[in-house]
């Protein structure tokens, strides 16, 4: 008498489940990195934002901190750069000195800077979308130059007017006329934009295609 063993068909092999165990394996490493990579970018802009220029007659100081909030945006994309950037203003709020030249508080963020650093949240999608192709491939670094500028100018259009209003309705400080506003807010920066949107086109155009595998 011959005995017959059945096996399903749709039952894993050792080879399936071996293959399924190493693709979860490798989703939970993803998911990991993308949620370890929000807090370790809200540090590398708190560092940048140490290196700081004071410019004069404002004291809004030049720093590198465009410069990592840009290389979030790109690296992270909008959701994962918008959190790390609103973790980076909550981290200040509650009295954490990751603003320029260490300064913290809510007061700053209501401030004469604080456009800027609400720019940092709002400009996040805005490099993604003009790096990223629809296959999910990524740009050239001429694209992601321009993908700088236009972090900037979000940046700048955000914090030029918040100045030029905290100017001119606040009884501590003097009164700002948009000429001055867009001088001392916008214009003495074009040099560092260019500069860091330069660097951060060297950076991507190196690092991107990677990153962007186990990020995006």
């Amino acid at each position: 008498m011959t005995t017959i063993n059945y096996f399903p068909t749709n039952a894993p092999t050792n080879s399936q489940s071996g293959a399924g165990s190493i693709s979860d394996a490798h989703e939970i490493d993803r998911d990991m990195l993308r949620l370890l990579s929000v807090p370790i970018m809200t540090l590398f802009t708190a560092i940048a934002a140490q290196i700081a220029i004071p410019t004069e007659p404002l004291g809004i100081p030049i720093t590198l901190q465009s410069l990592a909030v840009l290389l979030t945006a790109m690296a992270l994309g909008p959701k994962l750069g918008s959190m790390s950037m609103l973790l980076y203003l909550v981290t200040g709020a509650i009295g954490v000195g990751v603003f320029a030249e260490g300064q913290s508080g809510w007061l700053t963020i209501v401030g004469q800077s604080g456009g800027y650093l609400i720019g940092f949240v709002v400009c996040q999608p805005f490099a993604h979308w003009i790096i990223r192709r629809k296959d999910k491939s990524v740009r050239g670094w001429l694209a992601i130059f321009v993908a700088g500028l236009v972090v900037h100018a979000i940046i700048f259009a955000i914090g030029v007017p918040w100045l030029w209003y905290i100017r001119n309705h606040d009884s501590g400080t003097d009164p700002m006329s948009w000429s001055s506003a867009i001088y001392y807010g916008m214009t003495v920066f074009i040099p560092g934009m260019i500069l860091k949107s330069g660097i951060a086109a060297g950076i991507g155009a190196w690092m991107l295609p990677s990153v962007s595998k186990r990020l995006w």
